[in-house]
């Protein structure tokens, strides 16, 4: 796994670089500003890039901004993004550009190490990894369409927007595979979204449908 790195804040870029090497893992550039991380992914073509979501000149949305162009440039890249607390815009803005390959963590994750790393690998290979704070508020914003699920369901539907698959929903919640497809199954019924089995796509249609954005369907 090759990854790019932009965080202005020198001391946990540095912390990034040391523990994903630590790991095995190549960290081809780290960039401390916006200009210098889309050349890096321009020129190192990562598997991955973690940005930081506010970074210099004006700390606000700079890293977000980056890290949409980037994915806008290359659909194929993963982007984690790092946020110190929860911005439901930013996260609605890294949604816009797709479900596929996006992650968006609280800084406070970095810390699990396997958390994180999870997460990381997760992306990388297209998948999906929201944090749980962040799938709350999303919630919040649609409650209206999931008042009908019930409350087993929607700890499902949140494990499942986690990026979570049968087996690990399973032992989170502890109850058989069996049971947590037939939850899913329910919730994608109540929903009215497309039921497939593959678990990338039925997150893009949980993350989309809690976006307010039509949910891709299955070809």
């Amino acid at each position: 796994m090759r990854v790019v790195i932009a965080e202005d804040d020198a001391l946990l870029r540095e912390g990034l670089v040391l523990l994903l090497t630590g790991e095995g893992i190549e960290v081809a550039a780290a960039a401390g500003e916006p200009e210098g991380f889309l050349a890096a992914v321009e020129e190192h073509r990562p598997d991955v890039a973690v940005v930081d979501v506010r970074m210099p000149p004006t700390h606000t949305d700079e890293g977000i901004k980056a890290a949409v162009a980037a994915k806008r440039l290359h659909p194929e890249l993963g982007v984690l993004v790092l946020s110190a607390y929860v911005e439901q815009a930013f996260a609605t803005d890294l949604l816009a550009v797709g479900t596929r390959g996006i992650g968006y963590l609280l800084k406070e994750r970095v810390g699990k190490v396997e958390e994180f790393l999870g997460a990381l690998t997760r992306v990388a290979d297209g998948g999906t990894a929201i944090d749980p704070d962040v799938v709350a508020q999303l919630f919040a914003r649609r409650r209206d369409p999931l008042d009908q699920l019930t409350a087993r369901e929607r700890e499902v539907l949140s494990h499942m927007a986690q990026g979570l698959g049968n087996m690990a929903i399973a032992e989170k919640l502890v109850i058989s595979e069996g049971a947590v497809h037939k939850h899913i199954r329910n919730i994608f019924a109540k929903l009215d979204l497309a039921q497939t089995d593959r678990v990338d796509r039925r997150v893009a249609a949980v993350l989309a449908y809690l976006d307010n954005t039509p949910p891709e369907r299955p070809a």
